[in-house]
């Protein structure tokens, strides 16, 4: 993008991240940077629906547009439905064009991104070159391909940057209300647990080779409980409540499962109330790293280079196996997350506790 391409003093910007939550937590500082290079600009984001329920009532936001994923997607399996499919379709596109955008910024670089952006209207449609699915041909402002060993967090800021909205602070603006704050003490205090005295332990993932052992994290939270005093919560969606019951059963119920039990926000709120968290490379470890905790992040076959928790302070824990990282979702031996050991992990915890309660 030449110096043309730069937005002067735009007054509505488009951003557009569908998913998945780890990937909206990482383009929070985007939405900063935004509106503190123009404060006066209404910025609207299009997301699915997992990430509106994190990002409705931010005061940065004007409007969180829910794009239906799940819907769209059905109605395009089946043809019979392609005309209501098509109806859906240009009802979003007289929904954005009503906003008349100035820039539509697209971070998702993905085909159904590339369309959104094309429907936008935006004068100036924004977005990496050679992007996945051909998503670069519905663009017409292109940076150069994204580095992918580059963290995620700096590869959007740099598209932002490339349209003038610059920022010497990285912030994740969160907006987690006093309610949110509440519930979550209400959950702990319902266990019999100590604000600041629990460690997160945050066991899923969508990838089955990105998993830690739930045995060691049972053995984890035996270790915090007996040596240094700490409790453990175990938290996830829905879809994880069978590993929460499995560690919590495993661990004889010294960590707790509250799997299921947490909007985005109140897990949010659970994170600044804790001492650390352990994780795997998973959506919630970036919106505990958000929140400003310092965790544990365990890292088998992704990069952390790449997703890893942004910000200092964190410890990484990986075995350097040739193999490693694959990126694979599938392995039959994921030698690089079973050979991280609990004694390990709690040794890093431990560390990380030192200076906020074990004095």
């Amino acid at each position: 993008m030449d110096n043309r391409s730069r937005l002067k003093s735009p007054s509505r910007i488009l951003i557009i991240k569908l998913s998945a939550l780890g990937d909206i937590v990482q383009t929070l500082p985007v939405l900063y940077a935004l509106k503190k290079t123009w404060p006066q600009a209404k910025v609207d984001w299009i997301t699915g629906e997992v990430g509106a329920g994190l990002l409705e009532n931010n005061p940065l936001l004007d409007r969180v547009i829910v794009y239906p994923r799940k819907r769209l997607g059905r109605l395009a399996k089946n043809p019979f439905s392609w005309p209501h499919l098509a109806k859906e379709i240009l009802g979003l596109r007289k929904e954005l064009r009503l906003s008349r955008y100035d820039a539509a910024l697209d971070l998702q670089g993905l085909f159904k991104s590339g369309i959104i952006t094309l429907l936008s209207g935006a004068k100036i449609k924004a977005g990496f070159d050679k992007g996945r699915e051909f998503s670069h041909l519905f663009l017409n402002k292109r940076l150069p391909p994204y580095d992918p060993d580059k963290h995620a967090v700096l590869r959007y800021l740099d598209l932002a940057s490339a349209l003038g909205a610059h920022t010497k602070d990285i912030r994740f603006p969160l907006s987690i209300s006093d309610t949110n704050k509440q519930m979550a003490r209400d959950l702990l205090g319902g266990l019999g647990i100590e604000p600041g005295r629990f460690v997160v332990l945050i066991p899923g993932t969508i990838w089955p080779t990105k998993r830690w052992v739930n045995s060691y994290f049972a053995e984890l939270a035996g270790m915090l409980n007996k040596e240094i005093g700490l409790k453990s919560v175990v938290v996830g969606g829905r879809q994880d409540k069978a590993l929460g019951r499995e560690i919590e059963n495993s661990s004889k119920k010294v960590a707790r499962d509250l799997t299921g039990r947490t909007d985005l926000k109140t897990l949010a709120a659970i994170f600044q109330l804790a001492a650390t968290a352990v994780s795997t490379d998973t959506g919630p470890m970036h919106l505990a790293a958000a929140t400003g905790l310092r965790l544990v992040a365990l890292f088998g076959p992704t990069a952390p280079w790449r997703t890893g928790p942004f910000g200092h302070g964190h410890k990484v824990i990986r075995r350097k196996l040739e193999c490693s990282p694959c990126f694979k979702r599938r392995c039959q031996e994921n030698l690089c997350m079973k050979e991280i050991r609990p004694k390990e992990v709690f040794q890093a915890v431990k560390e990380l506790c030192k200076k906020r309660i074990l004095k």
